[in-house]
């Protein structure tokens, strides 16, 4: 079993916020893969669901970000997991906007959603940093976070939202190859190798047509004057 963890603050007004595309990630999720109805538990919201025959539970904590942890540390002592089974989706502000990475244990880098984890079932977890791009200094980090997407980041966004849920079951499985092959099919879809020129292009490789002597073209050997003088009176 795999407990997966979406990262956010509760509540509308942070709801199309930076620091809640964990959020996002999960309602994506629970969404397309038909999981069960939200329901309170555990100081936050659970999704229970299957890919295939291993049950998954998604937790969207409702403790505010920085108490993340104690949302994840009740449900994992309920279901007598290890924290290998956790994955935590998290914004990522070193990662540029549309960047998918997949990392297990390392340190919290500030953010004080994972500072949380950390404190409560170490850091030994899996997560998967989602980029939102950085503001430029340090000082506005907390404001930028708590902002809501750009209409302009709306595209990739929905890219990235939607390569998680295609890859959602690799990453329970364990599989972060599979899982980031999926991401990147939507986020940076393979080009056509074909010209678009449509079909009056000309085939570079086509065998030239074999040209033949017209009708009237005199192909036979020279005549003398005196011949072709009787064929005039034929």
């Amino acid at each position: 079993m795999k407990l997966i963890v979406g990262l956010g603050n509760p509540g509308l007004k942070y709801a199309g916020n930076r620091h809640n595309i964990g959020f996002m990630a999960l309602d994506r999720i629970a969404e397309d893969h038909g999981f069960g109805p939200w329901k309170s538990k555990f100081q936050g919201v659970i999704s229970e669901g299957r890919f295939g025959s291993d049950k998954v539970v998604l937790l969207k904590p409702e403790t505010f970000m920085n108490n993340s942890g104690q949302s994840v540390g009740k449900a994992m002592r309920f279901y007598k997991l290890d924290p290998q089974d956790v994955i935590v989706l998290h914004d990522e502000i070193d990662l540029a906007p549309g960047k998918v990475r997949v990392k297990s244990g390392g340190g919290h880098a500030g953010h004080n959603g994972l500072r949380s984890m950390h404190a409560h079932i170490g850091d030994t977890y899996q997560r998967v940093r989602l980029g939102v791009g950085h503001p430029g200094h340090k000082d506005r980090v907390p404001g930028y976070v708590l902002h809501d997407f750009a209409k302009a980041d709306q595209d990739w966004l929905e890219d990235v939202l939607r390569g998680l849920s295609d890859g959602a079951a690799h990453l329970a499985a364990g599989d972060s190859g599979k899982f980031m092959n999926a991401v990147a099919l939507r986020v940076n879809p393979p080009r056509s190798s074909t010209s678009g020129k449509g079909d009056s292009a000309p085939d570079a490789k086509a065998t030239p047509a074999k040209t033949t002597p017209e009708p009237d073209a005199d192909t036979s050997e020279p005549r003398s004057a005196l011949q072709r003088l009787v064929d005039r009176f034929r």
